[in-house]
């Protein structure tokens, strides 16, 4: 069986729960939550409403309400970005974000919207007093700001920088795709305004899952618009939350095997997979760093890195290295950009990229002294 340390990308594999009650679902009341009054559409209505309970509960959301689901963290950060932002408006954000963020932010670029992107240091860490002074500069609608870099593993200290924007009426926006699971996001203690997460990494659920959680008094515009199952009579889009934002079919089966993935965090206990993820990541660092030719990218595990680390090999192209992993030893690693150009500009890795490693919770030790002695043999 082949050895996964991808799990930057979607975590696998997920834990039994996760597939039994998907299967459970959808053989059991896979019916359309919310479309019908018979009783199986509306026990896939109450499994729906567990599970947004369950996010809510998770993330001290105050109302479960304010979470809508989505299919995965972009569609949630488009949400966010279109919904709010209009030509004229400033939108502060950094050089670390994933495109999922860089994306749509050129394009709002493009049709008016001032952008301004303060730069990492080398190791992909963004200083909060430059972007306290970039969001002074003018005034700011809007900032944005992964929690934690899918290239490096920087665990960006974004507490300084919400605080300011609360105290200034400045719309925080948090992309959690790489901390929602790994780290502790409290909305109300971290001053998160948006919060967006997919639900296939870190929270242990399938892919075609995620959530944006909006605090009340901000109002979006939505740009899906659709049945939502109430109001049928009129054209108009739902004002009230979540129906606002959830327009069309949910996929009831993959959204109750996320909050099984839910379940399973608060089983195992949050602390537990971070100290195993994190000696995992130890044992990776330090078995690179003895390896000559290998430059590791990134300031190394501790409290300000959760998830991937990034490496390259003297004289050798990334996808080389991952073609060679894959087909030679059956390990698996991404490799390439990442979907974050401006990351790799950032710590100095464009255009070839790096090759990325990130262990999961269901890793062990014999896998990542397995990968290690693959890289001294490709090498050698």
């Amino acid at each position: 069986m082949s050895i996964y340390l991808d799990n930057a990308a979607t975590s696998f594999p997920k834990p039994e729960s996760v597939y039994t009650t998907q299967d459970s679902v959808a053989r059991s009341y896979g019916a359309n939550p919310g479309r019908g009054g018979y009783s199986i559409a509306r026990q896939a209505a109450h499994s729906m409403a567990s599970t947004r309970e369950a996010i809510a509960s998770f993330f001290n959301i105050p109302s479960s309400t304010q979470v809508c689901f989505t299919f995965n963290a972009t569609q949630g950060i488009n949400t966010g970005l279109f919904g709010v932002l209009k030509p004229g408006q400033r939108v502060v954000t950094t050089s670390m974000e994933h495109n999922a963020v860089a994306r749509p932010l050129h394009y709002l670029e493009q049709q008016g919207v001032e952008v301004i992107k303060v730069a990492s240091n080398p190791h992909g860490l963004v200083d909060p007093d430059a972007m306290l002074r970039a969001c002074s500069a003018a005034p700011t609608t809007m900032v944005v700001m992964n929690h934690c870099s899918n290239v490096t593993g920087t665990v960006q200290p974004i507490e300084a920088v919400s605080a300011w924007c609360r105290e200034h009426g400045t719309i925080f926006l948090l992309d959690a795709a790489q901390s929602a699971g790994a780290l502790p996001i409290d909305v109300e203690k971290m001053d998160i305004d948006i919060l967006v997460a997919p639900g296939h990494k870190g929270l242990f659920g399938p892919q075609g899952t995620g959530f944006i959680y909006v605090r009340t008094g901000i109002e979006l515009e939505p740009f899906i618009l659709g049945g939502t199952g109430n109001l049928s009579s009129v054209l108009e889009q739902p004002t009230q939350m979540p129906e606002r934002f959830e327009s069309g079919t949910l996929n009831t089966a993959a959204l109750a095997g996320l909050q099984a993935g839910l379940k399973f965090i608060e089983t195992e206990g949050m602390d537990k997979i971070r100290a195993h993820e994190q000696r995992l990541l130890e044992h990776l660092w330090d078995g690179l760093g003895t390896i000559a030719g290998v430059a590791l990218y990134g300031a190394g595990p501790g409290p300000g890195h959760s998830g991937p680390i990034s490496f390259t090999l003297d004289e050798k192209d990334s996808a080389e290295v991952g073609f060679i992993l894959d087909h030679k030893f059956d390990i698996a690693v991404r490799t390439g950009l990442h979907c974050a150009p401006d990351a790799h500009r950032s710590i100095g890795t464009f255009p070839g990229g790096t090759v990325r490693v990130s262990p999961g919770y269901f890793n062990t030790d014999e896998d990542i002294q397995t990968l290690i002695m693959a890289v001294k043999s490709i090498v050698a």
